[in-house]
């Protein structure tokens, strides 16, 4: 067996690190998708007042007994309220007040008969039916009172938590602060996008994808442009880098070859290596450091590799730092359409599209290539020594 299991990596590292605590206060507009770091509890009830629910008069229900097409009711307006007034004025017998949705109820109603079913003459409003006790009538703190527990510590705020939010006056909400993460690549070969292809060259597309990966996932991205195979250059560099840091990941230089430096990096930096290679395939060279209390995860260069165990081991080390449930991985189970040709000695993950429990596979599978994972949204997880999968095979699948 060459490497750990994937599992004894996930769990090794996720013993290295704790759940980032810091918090910072933010406008409730940059708090989607963040942890609130503290039970809220309603300051006001919402409601604020009674009010109506829709366009009609305020009346004393008690005043419309009798009421029928035959004995109509009359009843004087004495005031008119929209939203956004408030009525100074008190009910008497016969009564009422032409009122509008939103508006706050005055005092002495405890009913609203609807705009259609009043008829109107001058000041005068006639009723044809009688209403019950607080018909068409919203209490205060209908929807929450004051001091409710709304919203538990930890939760990951959505549109309707800010929303609702939003109608207790809050404007700030103290969450926990975003994951600060690195990133470097390193190789002799690569030039940055934008710049002229020179030969022997090629763009370095692995930061691009695993920085917009990291804001998908809601954390920040740090990055450092792609660094020459030079250890001490490398060395000096992450030194300089880590103290901005929660955790660093690399690409590159993880293999045997001659310029894959990061082995050299690990001695230079005086850094731990906690494990070399993971029983897997693509990305079967990872490599984890630990560098006084923090992570460095070097990745494979290649970019599926790059993204596989981005996706296998870093998440779930993110997830747990960042104390976001949606950061971890998703697993599944499928059946494959169509059938996949290849004998998985080592623990394989492929790219795939899942749709509603089916899984399909596209044309190319090489570490190398990343175009073919466009539309893709899983990785189809393949136990080791497993012959080629046929078509309506159970399959076991990471969602993306």
């Amino acid at each position: 067996m060459i490497g750990i299991e994937l599992e004894q990596a996930v769990e090794l590292l996720s013993n290295k690190i704790n759940l980032i605590e810091d918090y910072e206060e933010v406008e409730l507009e940059q708090a989607l998708g963040r942890n609130l770091v503290e039970d809220f509890y309603a300051p006001i009830y919402q409601p604020p007042f009674n009010r109506s629910p829709l366009d009609g008069i305020a009346v004393r229900a008690q005043d419309t007994v009798g009421a029928n097409t035959d004995h109509p009711k009359t009843f004087k307006i004495i005031e008119t309220v929209f939203a956004g007034m408030a009525s100074q004025k008190r009910l008497g017998m016969g009564e009422a007040v032409r009122i509008m949705t939103g508006a706050p109820l005055p005092e002495g109603s405890d009913a609203v008969i609807r705009q259609e079913e009043v008829v109107f003459k001058g000041e005068e409003a006639m009723v044809q039916k009688s209403v019950s006790p607080y018909s068409n009538y919203c209490y205060k703190g209908e929807d929450i009172q004051k001091g409710q527990l709304l919203i538990e510590k930890c939760t990951t705020l959505t549109a309707i938590h800010l929303g609702v939010l939003a109608s207790m006056g809050c404007n700030k909400v103290r969450v926990r602060r975003q994951l600060r993460v690195g990133l470097m690549s390193t190789g002799d070969e690569l030039i940055k996008p934008g710049l002229p292809l020179e030969e022997g060259k090629i763009y370095n597309a692995n930061t691009t994808l695993l920085a917009a990966r990291l804001k998908e996932l809601g954390m920040i991205p740090l990055i450092l442009e792609a660094q020459q195979d030079d250890p001490d250059h490398v060395a000096r560099k992450i030194k300089e880098m880590m103290p901005q840091l929660d955790i660093l990941l690399t690409t590159g230089g993880v293999s045997v070859g001659q310029k894959d430096i990061m082995h050299e990096v690990i001695l230079k930096l005086q850094a731990t290596r906690l494990f070399w290679k993971v029983n897997m395939q693509p990305g079967t060279p990872i490599l984890a450091m630990e560098l006084g209390k923090q992570l460095i995860l070097s990745l494979s260069g290649n970019p599926f590799a790059a993204l596989a165990t981005f996706e296998c081991i870093a998440r779930p080390v993110l997830g747990k730092m960042s104390g976001q449930s949606y950061v971890y991985p998703v697993k599944a189970e499928g059946v494959l359409k169509g059938a996949f040709n290849k004998v998985s000695k080592k623990r394989r993950m492929i790219r795939g599209l899942y749709e509603e429990g089916d899984v399909t596979i596209p044309y190319e599978h090489a570490s190398g290539v990343l175009s073919s994972m466009i539309g893709c949204n899983c990785l189809i997880d393949i136990e080791a020594d497993t012959p080629n999968i046929l078509e309506g095979t159970n399959v076991k699948v990471i969602k993306l």
